[in-house]
């Protein structure tokens, strides 16, 4: 990061409640559902602005009006290097669908870190557009999300509903 870009944040009202955004300027940094385990609110020294995340908000209001699949914005998360190979493949999985931890170990190249895979899924600082959400448990169960389980059913049904529709909308 540029020692000239500033940090800066926003709220985004959500079906799931208030989602908090983060970024540099330039990219995005961070996005945060309501009482998310492990966040603590914005950096003190960042600056509230709705303009740094006007695409940011124009396409969570498409995804949430189910005429998003895919988010096309600048993304920057913080990570070690094996957490940043594992978000990568999350923006991999389909909209509306899931896979296992297991098969997420699989696809990086690493099948028996299956638990190294939930720990950094776990730590991912991007909810829904790097889409922890499709990640479940390896007999289908519904198992850790840092923004609750509810709002992880919530957004997996929601893409469900929504995927029998896309194709009439793209």
């Amino acid at each position: 990061m540029s020692l000239l870009m500033t940090l800066c944040h926003t709220t985004v009202d959500s079906p799931v409640g208030p989602l908090h955004i983060e970024g540099d300027g330039e990219s995005v940094t961070g996005l945060y559902l309501p009482d998310h385990k492990g966040w603590t609110g914005p950096v003190a020294s960042s600056r509230v602005s709705d303009v740094a995340f006007r695409d940011v908000r124009e396409q969570l209001a498409e995804y949430f009006a189910g005429e998003r699949q895919e988010f096309n914005v600048p993304l920057r998360p913080e990570g070690t290097p094996f957490q940043r190979t594992v978000w990568q493949e999350l923006e991999r999985i389909p909209f509306g669908e899931t896979i296992t931890y297991a098969e997420l170990a699989r696809r990086i190249g690493n099948p028996s870190a299956s638990r190294a895979v939930g720990a950094a899924n776990g730590k991912n600082p991007i909810s829904i557009i790097i889409p922890c959400h499709r990640v479940i448990g390896a007999a289908g169960a519904l198992t850790g999300y840092g923004g609750g389980l509810a709002n992880k059913e919530w957004l997996l049904e929601w893409e469900r509903s929504c995927k029998g529709t896309a194709a009439l909308l793209f």
